[in-house]
């Protein structure tokens, strides 16, 4: 990602509600998977292992803020939801399956849809989702971590 590529994304988000928040995080997922998908096919290793590996650090913190919340049915489907995504994703790596990844993206891509549908109906005096994210939350998410030899 370029410094542009951040600027923008960083001007975006803190404008954004909550619901915006979601969808631009759904955002960065979807286009994890997929370039980790590009990648298998591409038999690009270091590539699919460092966008899955940003993908599950995204998933990660979508679960953290689910659990944090309030609770409820909506937070116990969510929180299921991202730890079926994380160990799909996992199996997608090691089976080396892009197939496979690219069919969890169609399930990021639904819930992405459905939070920016939310998004869209709110009048403005909704409750936020998301808490906004500070400097080193945002450079975190965006994938300022890319310098760790970590690989799968």
């Amino acid at each position: 990602m370029t410094r542009i590529d951040l600027a923008y994304r960083k001007t975006a988000v803190e404008g954004a509600s909550g619901f915006g928040l979601l969808v631009a995080l759904f955002d960065t997922l979807a286009g994890n998977i997929q370039r980790a998908a590009e990648a298998e096919r591409a038999n690009d290793i270091e590539k699919r292992s460092y966008e899955i590996k940003h993908a599950l650090l995204v998933i990660g913190c979508l679960e953290d803020w689910a659990s944090r919340g309030p609770g409820g049915e909506l937070a116990d489907q969510l929180i299921g939801f991202y730890r079926k995504l994380r160990h799909n994703l996992v199996q997608a790596q090691i089976q080396r399956s892009a197939s496979l990844m690219e069919k969890q993206m169609a399930g990021v891509l639904h819930i992405r849809q459905l939070w920016q549908q939310a998004d869209m109906r709110r009048d403005g005096a909704g409750p936020d989702v998301l808490r906004p994210m500070n400097g080193l939350e945002f450079a975190a998410m965006q994938g300022e971590t890319r310098h760790s030899n970590w690989s799968a």
